[in-house]
């Protein structure tokens, strides 16, 4: 009797087994899809988790298939020891079954910073991957009835180790589709764009701060114009895509376009769709070096975005930024604007004061005077402030509405957002973090003279060669300036080690522990009723790293 004849008992179970392992096979894939997704469905992302020591998932995956294949050989040999092609040798799978599940609820009890985004694209993906899935354990349960029969069904316990094969697979199967959608997804906003000749297009790219610039900016033009941003952190090209078909609307008269890469080509890309008049490089650092592979690529294609735009186009570059500046050096434009703190500043800032509670400062543009008070905090914020005050003035806000938008700004969430509790108050800088920023974040940190200074962090990450010195540097700040450092898992542990033994820090309260889990609870045990504390969160590990 042929295996595949509808009439043999051992096929109905191989077809209903399969579509079973390949439901629990997509659970077990979680992690690889939401790996996948993160790294913005490039594989170059993906396979950079798949060779890093740091994905542990691989080995957990063999060890599932290990335990499994042992249970399931014994309760095999068990059964046919007394009944030859005895169906009830098939009960070794609950095994499988048992550890698979204890494998999923332990994966999903782990927090994610950024948990698996069930969009439309992963479900067509999931679709392809189970029916992938499916084909393989029937043909492996085939292959084994007619060559390897001792084990039989027990075949399935082993395809948990073709996931991370089956995932990219599966992800290039679906490939051509998704560009078809992708472009007609693009090519309907570039349409509704095309009919907007009134509509005024801002551009923002840099290392670092493009959301607080993206931010500051809308509430400085909001004062003059209707504005639509891109909300949150929507700067890929389906996220922007998305932005022009759902948020434009026709009364909007400006579009502010935040614009993020990983590779050079990213920002080409999403100029092609959003074709800015203006623009704001925010700075360049060494964040994503590990997916650029060197500043220069990172230069590169930063100014990706000033070379898009038209003769007139306006363009601010942050001196500070001395990659940056170099930019602004080469750029050929003629309305090219250079933001800092001495006189090459195109708007001038003087009597600068900053405390723990915001900052007071005055602007000056041409012969204009204002003074302004602010709840931001830091120097970094006073950078994106001058940015965004710029291109507002350029568009013709008046330095008033400006200093009256600066009045009203807010800390964005998670980026050196103050939360005041008690005697506690919480620096929450965890959404990323560069060179750049992490130094702003330990510079506010030190405005809080009178408090047990507390820094909770796993370093940075994603900045390839540099990493080591970039986390070694960051410690000696953080030594120089905090009571307690508690460092968070052991990516960047010898980095942060070395850097804190540097300094003076008592060396007893550097705390290494494994989650923010577990960091929390060591400051449940530090922090007192009888003195004030603040605590500054810096990054949370992208969960590719955690």
């Amino acid at each position: 009797m042929s295996f595949f004849d509808l009439s043999n008992i051992h096929f109905v179970l191989a077809f209903f087994i399969s579509i079973a392992n390949a439901a629990l096979l997509c659970l077990i894939s979680i992690k690889f899809l939401q790996i996948l997704q993160l790294s913005g469905y490039k594989i170059k992302g993906y396979n950079v988790w798949l060779k890093d020591t740091k994905a542990r998932y691989i080995s957990r995956i063999a060890m599932l298939s290990f335990l499994s294949l042992a249970c399931v050989l014994v309760t095999n040999a068990l059964f046919d020891a007394y009944h030859k092609d005895s169906i009830y040798s098939y009960l070794g799978l609950i095994f499988y079954v048992y550890f698979s599940i204890v494998f999923i609820v332990n994966m999903v009890n782990v927090p994610q910073k950024t948990p698996l985004n069930q969009t439309r694209r992963m479900a067509r993906l999931i679709t392809c991957l189970f029916i992938l899935c499916m084909a393989i354990t029937l043909i492996l349960i085939w292959l084994a009835t007619e060559y390897v029969y001792f084990i039989k069904f027990g075949i399935i316990v082993l395809t948990p180790l073709l996931l991370p094969i089956l995932v990219p697979l599966a992800h290039f199967i679906m490939l051509p589709l998704e560009n078809l959608i992708r472009l007609s997804y693009i090519k309907r906003a570039k349409k509704k764009l095309n009919k907007r000749t009134d509509l005024i297009k801002i551009g923002i790219t840099g290392s670092y701060a493009k959301t607080s610039v993206k931010y500051i900016l809308f509430e400085m033009l909001n004062e003059k114009y209707n504005v639509c941003m891109s909300p949150r952190s929507y700067n890929t090209p389906m996220g922007l895509t998305k932005v022009v078909l759902k948020y434009l609307k026709p009364e909007n008269e400006i579009l502010i376009a935040e614009m993020g890469a990983k590779q050079v080509g990213d920002i080409s890309y999403l100029c092609n769709i959003i074709k800015p008049q203006h623009a704001i490089i925010t700075g360049i650092g060494s964040q994503h070096l590990e997916t650029f592979g060197s500043v220069e690529n990172i230069k590169k294609t930063k100014n990706e975005l000033v070379l898009s735009l038209p003769p007139n186009g306006i363009v601010v570059f942050n001196g500070q930024s001395p990659e940056c500046k170099s930019l602004y050096d080469e750029c050929r434009l003629e309305n090219k604007y250079l933001t800092c703190f001495d006189e090459n500043s195109e708007i001038k800032v003087k009597d600068v004061k900053m405390s723990s509670d915001g900052m007071s400062f005055e602007l000056i543009y041409k012969d204009k005077h204002k003074k302004c008070t602010c709840n931001l905090i830091g120097r970094h914020n006073l950078e994106n402030i001058l940015l965004s005050a710029t291109l507002a003035l350029k568009l013709g806000v008046s330095l008033e509405s400006i200093a009256k938008a600066i009045a009203d700004l807010q800390p964005i969430s998670h980026r050196l957002e103050i939360i005041k509790n008690q005697n506690i108050t919480i620096l929450d800088d965890s959404f990323n973090s560069s060179v750049e920023g992490s130094n702003a974040a330990v510079e506010v940190l030190g405005l809080f003279e009178d408090s047990v200074k507390i820094c909770v962090t796993p370093g940075m990450v994603e900045m390839g060669s540099e990493e080591y010195e970039a986390n070694k540097n960051f410690a000696k700040q953080l030594g120089e300036v905090c009571d307690y450092v508690i460092i968070v898992n052991k990516v960047n542990l010898q980095a942060l080690q070395d850097g804190l033994n540097e300094t003076k820090i008592n060396k007893e309260n550097i705390i290494v522990v494994d989650s923010l889990k577990v960091a929390k609870q060591k400051l449940s045990e530090l922090i007192s009723y009888e003195k004030k504390y603040v605590v500054l969160f810096e990054n949370d590990l992208p969960d590719n790293y955690t």
